[in-house]
């Protein structure tokens, strides 16, 4: 590595914070100089097959032209322009495309910067709906143990309170409710004890919920956790049996990664309200939505004070709306789902067998998402350090090892992304 870098990353070790470490930080982090498709080039000229997209969020892979050709064509005309009493063609052409797309009665879009606003909106929207209503008490929300829905401080309090990254911050976080976390299982043929839990807290507290909130079928930085498709059907209807909104944070699901377009597809429910986030530009921009029914924008904007309390500074930025449009339409005229099972076979084949490794408690897979769940939580480091050297980039986090590879990944590369998975993981518990 040439001097220019190691004196730019000697610079980050003592003076940038990134997420999730310490200042400075032990870990030198790694410098990258450029990305193309699946392929992250580091600053020494080694180049990794990249199992993350980007935190899962760059569906095609990096520096997608189609994409770029878009946002080069909307910062030569107007990058940004402020939301409040203005709008533009690419926030309405994204709303059109969100509306349309999403699960049925979702007609209202909200546009934020990232998901944990998102989901910060969602939850503000739910208690003011109620607020709008004249039912203050319903001030509380109901979640799921092994829950992820974001760092900021609303979010915070619906991850999980034990597991989770936030327990330093529990005593000045409002207090909701957990159920027990969703049985594991896909194809689970459940004795519905988990959804009877969720039950008997509703029965007991319906006047103060104002709403559940739950990642649908795949719960993320929680556990990555996998559940049937009966279990969120159920919870929709018990949101409609004791009065309750339902929330759902489509923001790791959705555009794809489980096999459906959203993961609500899969129990054929339609939520109160939904968040999106990661995927929506394809990995290129920050962007998130909030999307919402009929009923909860009629019922806010009717009551007191008659607006929905929130406006980021960089609300539906145009260059970010139009990423976001051309994502979708690359998206569209892919053959995703084909590409999903495609990953999806090749990880069952591949990734499967790690089960039988000692060290290993389980391994798992839907769609695009594969899940190697360790005995020891302290081996991250050690396996990402690994993963490096056999060429390819990991993200683990405690227990688990996991990949979330661009649905358009060449197979050759995802033949050497399993490889080094197979071969860090092995060579660490061996």
């Amino acid at each position: 590595m040439n001097q220019h870098w190691s004196e730019l990353l000697e610079y980050d070790q003592q003076h940038i914070w990134h997420p999730y470490a310490k200042l400075p930080n032990p870990v030198q982090a790694i410098g990258v100089k450029k990305t193309q498709g699946s392929i992250i080039t580091l600053a020494d000229d080694r180049e990794l097959v990249d199992g993350m997209s980007s935190w899962w969020a760059a569906l095609h892979g990096y520096n997608h032209p189609k994409i770029q050709q878009a946002m080069h064509e909307q910062i030569d005309t107007m990058p940004h322009i402020m939301f409040g009493g203005l709008t533009h063609e690419p926030a309405i052409e994204l709303a059109k495309r969100l509306v349309s797309l999403s699960p049925a009665g979702l007609e209202k879009v909200f546009f934020v910067d990232s998901g944990s606003v998102a989901m910060e909106v969602a939850i503000k929207m739910a208690l003011q709906y109620w607020i709008s209503l004249s039912r203050p008490a319903k001030n509380r929300l109901l979640t799921v143990k092994n829950g992820y829905h974001g760092d900021t401080f609303a979010t915070m309090a619906v991850c999980d309170p034990i597991n989770g990254m936030h327990s330093l911050f529990s005593e000045m976080l409002p207090k909701h409710f957990f159920a027990p976390a969703p049985q594991m299982g896909f194809d689970l043929e459940s004795d519905n004890q988990d959804i009877d839990a969720l039950k008997a807290i509703l029965k007991a507290h319906q006047n103060n919920i104002a709403a559940i909130t739950l990642e649908p079928i795949v719960q993320g930085a929680g556990g990555m956790r996998f559940y049937r498709p009966d279990y969120l059907k159920q919870v929709r209807a018990l949101c409609d049996e004791f009065d309750v909104l339902l929330i759902v944070d489509e923001i790791a699901t959705g555009f794809g990664r489980t096999g459906k377009l959203f993961a609500c597809e899969w129990a054929g429910i339609s939520p109160d309200i939904m968040a999106l986030g990661k995927t929506l530009t394809g990995g290129h921009i920050t962007l998130a939505a909030t999307l919402a029914t009929e009923q909860i924008s009629k019922t806010i904007s009717n009551g007191h004070p008659g607006i929905l309390a929130h406006g980021p500074t960089f609300m539906a930025n145009p260059l970010a709306c139009r990423a976001a449009i051309a994502n979708i339409d690359v998206l569209l005229a892919s053959p995703w789902q084909d590409n999903i099972q495609r990953i999806q076979a090749h990880f069952h084949q591949t990734l499967l067998p790690l089960k039988e490794l000692d060290g290993v408690n389980d391994a798992r897979v839907l769609g695009a998402i594969g899940v190697i769940e360790l005995e020891r939580s302290d081996l991250g480091a050690t396996i990402q350090a690994a993963a490096v050297e056999n060429g390819i980039w990991l993200r683990p986090f405690g227990k688990l090892v996991y990949t979330m590879p661009a649905y358009n990944i060449p197979q050759p590369q995802l033949e050497t992304l399993t490889n080094g998975i197979i071969r860090s993981v092995t060579q660490v518990l061996k």
